[in-house]
């Protein structure tokens, strides 16, 4: 009598239990929705008058863009360049330390160009995957009245590969390089947010896959094995499906953040950069 009577409360309760759940799911959902940029991004804002310095020359360059945004980064010239490497950064900080990797360009022979994306560093404005894409083509375009599209590299870092591989698409720069990319922005996060409607709540979807389909120009995808934030698999799926259109370089034991603490990566850096032919362009 006793059993049955604390079945029947339990049955009676299951119904409170799963509003309760489905209660909590909705509001994981609508948390995600609104605060995905929080997750995503991890910007350092700088005052308009920040002053960077680095040991090499360099211009700071702004842009106000037709939207009522701004766009600030910074560009480094070399005598006798061989071409330009359009940088696209990662998903932290802001140009102020992604900077410093300028010296693995100016070395090798080549002009080095990177903005911060609105609402990183001194850039601001409204910032969606549309405007992403919008503002690294217009810097493409900068770029392209200064240098022939054949001396440009565009390059794409950690969540700059998406974005890199959207602009590789749209023109036909000389190459595109990217460094720890992911087989698209979508797939990267089920891996934390599978029990998410992705397709109806991600608004940064960045599908590199299905860019790099379009893309004309040769592609080198450098990737450390060993990386545990974009897993090395993102890299070997792309080259899968892409095959002889794609070059990848593995580097063995190197995590998301070391790369360039491998001599291989920067011989490799060189002989991606040097080899290809290079046309007069100034």
């Amino acid at each position: 009598m006793i059993l049955s009577h604390f079945m029947l409360s339990y049955f009676y309760a299951i119904p409170g239990i799963v509003l309760v759940v489905v209660g909590i799911y909705v509001g994981i959902c609508v948390l995600f929705y609104f605060l995905q940029d929080y997750f995503f991004f991890r910007p350092e804002k700088l005052p308009k008058n920040f002053q960077y310095k680095y040991p090499f020359p360099f211009e700071e360059v702004s842009f106000d863009m037709e939207d009522g945004g701004f766009v600030n980064g910074i560009y480094f010239e070399v005598p006798n360049s061989l071409g330009v490497v359009y940088y696209l950064k990662g998903n932290s900080r802001s140009v102020k330390g992604w900077g410093k990797f300028a010296r693995d360009f100016l070395g090798k022979g080549y002009d080095f160009f990177m903005v911060d994306y609105r609402g990183f560093g001194k850039s601001d404005g409204k910032r969606t995957e549309k405007i992403l894409f919008q503002d690294a083509q217009y810097m493409y375009r900068w770029l392209s009245k200064k240098y022939k599209e054949e001396n440009i590299v565009v390059l794409g870092r950690s969540f700059g590969s998406g974005v890199a591989a959207r602009i590789a698409s749209w023109n036909n720069p000389k190459m595109l390089i990217l460094d720890s990319p992911y087989y698209s922005f979508k797939k990267l996060t089920a891996r934390f947010g599978f029990f998410i409607p992705l397709n109806q709540l991600l608004r940064y979807k960045i599908m590199t896959n299905q860019f790099l389909k379009v893309t004309d120009c040769p592609i080198h995808i450098i990737h450390g094995t060993a990386d545990n934030l974009i897993p090395f698999k993102h890299s070997q799926k792309l080259k899968d499906e892409h095959g002889d259109k794609v070059k990848l370089y593995p580097i063995e034991g190197g995590h998301h953040n070391d790369l360039p603490d491998f001599e291989e990566f920067h011989d490799t850096l060189y002989d991606i950069l040097t080899k290809a032919p290079i046309e007069e362009f100034h």
